[in-house]
C-alpha cells in the first residue's frame, strides 16, 4: 500500500448505511482513489484525508433526489464522481460514465471491472459530441466540471423529454442559478432550483441545482444535433470498418 492510501482514514459510521450491501465495495473504491486515483493525478493527495466526506458521501447523497429505476448520465465524470458513489449507493440506477480523457476512461474502466458495477458503463467523449449518439437519459449529473450556464448546455441535451439534470454545485449556487437563468430557457427549462441533501450523513450538506427540461431538451440546436445524428446513422457506410474512426 503507498503512502497516500496509508493516510485514508477509517470509513464514517454513515457509510455503512448510505452504502449497504455495497459497503465493501465502497471502501475499495476509496483505496483505489487514495491510490492509483493521486498517482496518476486524479486526485490530489491532500484530499485523501477527506475522501470520505468531501467525496464519496457527499457525491452519493445526491441519490435523495434521484427516482428509482432510472438512466443516469455522469458528465465530465473523472475519478467517477459522482457516479460512481452513485452506483454504489443506488444498484437500481443505469449510469453511464461520459469523460473525454483517456487515462481517466481508463482507469473508471478498471473501477468497473474490480468492483463488478454490472450497473455501469464507461464512454469516452464530450457530452456535446454525444447528442444523439447516446440514448437520451432520465438525468444527468456533474460535479466541478464547469459553470452551470456551460454545464447546461453540454447536459440538457443529452436528457429525455421532461428528463432533469442534478449536479453538485458549492456556495456559489445561488448566483450560478440566476446568471444561468436566460440560458436555461433557451435549452428548454421549464424550471430550476436550488436544495440540500445529506442531512445527518455530511456537514455542510451537499448543494443540488435541479434544472427540469420540457418537451426539447437543449432546445433548437440540440435538437438539430439529433435529427443530424439520426441522419447520420441510417446512412449506409461503404467499405465495412474503413468508415470507423479509432480515438
Amino acid at each position: 500500500m503507498t503512502e497516500a492510501a496509508a493516510e485514508l482514514p477509517a470509513p464514517p459510521e454513515q457509510a455503512g448505511a448510505v452504502f449497504g450491501e455495497r459497503f465493501a465495495d465502497a471502501l475499495r473504491y476509496a483505496e483505489l482513489l487514495a491510490d492509483a486515483g493521486v498517482q496518476r493525478g486524479l486526485i490530489g493527495p491532500r484530499e485523501v484525508p477527506r475522501l470520505w466526506e468531501r467525496h464519496l458521501l457527499n457525491c452519493a447523497v445526491l441519490s435523495e433526489v434521484i427516482d428509482e429505476d432510472v438512466s443516469v448520465c455522469d458528465v465530465g465524470s473523472g475519478a467517477g464522481l459522482p457516479g460512481i458513489p452513485l452506483a454504489l449507493a443506488r444498484p437500481d440506477l443505469e449510469i453511464t460514465l461520459l469523460e473525454p480523457l483517456l487515462r481517466r476512461t481508463t482507469f473508471l474502466e478498471e473501477v468497473v471491472r474490480l468492483l463488478g458495477l454490472a450497473n455501469v458503463t464507461v464512454v469516452r467523449g464530450r457530452a456535446e459530441e454525444m447528442v444523439g449518439k447516446l440514448p437520451p437519459v432520465d438525468v444527468v449529473t456533474a460535479r466541478a466540471v464547469a459553470p452551470l450556464e456551460r454545464l447546461a448546455g453540454w447536459g440538457l441535451p443529452l436528457l429525455r423529454p421532461h428528463g432533469e439534470m442534478a449536479v453538485l454545485k458549492g456556495d456559489t449556487a445561488e448566483e450560478e442559478l440566476k446568471a444561468a437563468r436566460a440560458a436555461l430557457g433557451r435549452l428548454g427549462a421549464v424550471s430550476a432550483s436550488v436544495t440540500q441533501v445529506g442531512a445527518g450523513v455530511v456537514d455542510p450538506l451537499s448543494t443540488v441545482v435541479r434544472v427540469l427540461v420540457g418537451e426539447s431538451p437543449g432546445g433548437v440546436r440540440a435538437a438539430t444535433r439529433r435529427a443530424k445524428a439520426a441522419r447520420a446513422s441510417r446512412t449506409p457506410r461503404s467499405g465495412g470498418s474503413a468508415g470507423r474512426r479509432r480515438r
